[in-house]
């Protein structure tokens, strides 16, 4: 985004059956906010968990948080179509992106002395590391997991986690990489265990960013992901790739998790 965008002015920018989401607070109550960024250059993209942070002139930010099932596109050419949309923005140029949510996410334009008012910009722009950074490091993460007197998904997911930007359908490649039960605590992890879940969230996040993305998603270009899941809902009662054992599933932390009975303990 930010090598594509960067530079561009905006000529326009439409919402679309937003109105609900206006309600949930995932947009600006005020529709006219996001004519303020019109005739701005955008200065920068920039990303960190699950948000995405453009930077624009005259100190405005449009902060998008597609969340799960979310789909940015950018339009070279803007021609106007039957496609659904709750946010666009269109340049100067003629070319667009596209913003369309899948039930729920967020799309707000925010000034700099606002940002710290919405609640994923302080979630995922924040202390917590990053595992695509060097500030990820196996110590303090072992340290952060020995206090931890949780389930193994409260640590590493969501907004009191140990890291930053980790889903429910990735903790579940994680866990089953380490080889680690989803309902053990991780206060109770072993040195070794603790590496190896660490060793998992390096590798699985590599992973998916080398492939482009999960294969049920497309990338700002409509490009189509390649990493496929090796544990979720498209192994349910399927055996294990590992050891043939068929996969079982349990509702942990308001969602679904899958897992192999005997790799994981």
């Amino acid at each position: 985004m930010c090598e594509t965008l960067k530079g561009k002015q905006i000529a326009a920018v439409k919402l679309g059956n937003c109105e609900k989401l206006q309600k949930l607070g995932c947009f600006n109550k005020n529709s006219t906010d996001y004519d303020l960024m019109v005739r701005e250059t955008i200065n920068s993209v920039i990303s960190r968990g699950a948000v995405i942070l453009t930077k624009l002139g005259g100190g405005k930010n449009l902060l998008l948080s597609p969340e799960y099932g979310g789909r940015i596109l950018f339009r070279p050419k803007n021609i106007d179509s039957s496609e659904k949309f709750h946010f666009k923005m269109e340049f100067t140029d003629n070319s667009a992106f596209t913003v369309a949510l899948s039930g729920f996410g967020g799309v707000q334009m925010l000034k700099d002395d606002g940002l710290g008012n919405s609640y994923v910009y302080r979630r995922d722009f924040s202390n917590v590391p990053s595992p695509i950074c060097g500030e990820f490091e196996f110590s303090s993460f072992k340290e952060g997991l020995a206090r931890k007197n949780v389930n193994i998904k409260t640590a590493i997911v969501g907004k009191d986690a140990l890291v930053v930007g980790l889903s429910n359908s990735i903790f579940q490649d994680i866990l089953f990489r380490a080889g680690i039960h989803p309902k053990r605590k991780a206060s109770n992890l072993s040195d070794k265990e603790a590496l190896r879940l660490f060793d998992a969230v390096k590798a699985i996040v590599k992973e998916r960013i080398r492939l482009g993305g999960k294969n049920l998603f497309v990338d700002f270009y409509g490009k189509p992901g390649m990493y496929k899941p090796s544990m979720g809902p498209n192994m349910k009662g399927l055996p294990c790739k590992k050891c043939g054992s068929i996969v079982e599933a349990m509702s942990l932390g308001g969602g679904q998790v899958f897992f192999c009975p005997k790799c994981q303990i």
